[in-house]
């Protein structure tokens, strides 16, 4: 029986392409010549640390940006509030990875509420949906990417 999972994940390898290229914009721009400004990157998250506030939201502007060169959907940024410490300007971003329970609910309950011929199992951080015919798991992917999660959603593990 065909199936297939939804997931919502980072490639951490593409997350540290994206944090280097950000560093390297920095590193170039004019207007953060002399100032000391970096990305530091811990597992799936990202702090942001410049001298002024302005320059952090233009850091995590340039982030976002290589993000999706990186083929990194944005969505996943959870954006902390910048905090102020002495001299510089601190800001945490998280890449959120898995499918929490709520997100996992809202998934399959889209699923449900479109009465298509398919099985739903939350397993973990992601949903199995299992069918019997190919299509109505490629209809399935369809209607889940025109919908609004609030987050990135990947279809892995495909199985005829």
């Amino acid at each position: 029986m065909p199936s297939f999972d939804v997931v919502s994940e980072v490639d951490l390898h593409q997350l540290t392409n994206a944090v280097d290229q950000a560093g390297r914009i920095v590193a170039n721009r004019f207007d953060f010549k002399g100032v000391q400004a970096s990305f530091e990157r811990e597992e799936r998250t990202v702090v942001i640390t410049a001298e002024a506030e302005f320059q952090v939201s233009q850091m995590e502007d340039m982030l976002r940006t290589a993000l999706i060169k990186c083929e990194i959907d944005p969505a996943a940024m959870d954006c902390g509030e910048p905090v102020t410490s002495g001299k510089q300007v601190k800001q945490t971003v998280v890449l959120r990875h898995g499918l929490d329970s709520t997100q996992a609910r809202a998934v399959v309950k889209q699923i449900k509420d479109a009465k298509m011929k398919v099985q739903t199992q939350i397993q973990g951080d992601q949903v199995r949906v299992t069918g019997k015919k190919r299509d109505d798991l490629q209809q399935v992917i369809a209607l889940l990417r025109k919908a609004d999660i609030g987050l990135p959603l990947q279809f892995s593990n495909f199985r005829d």
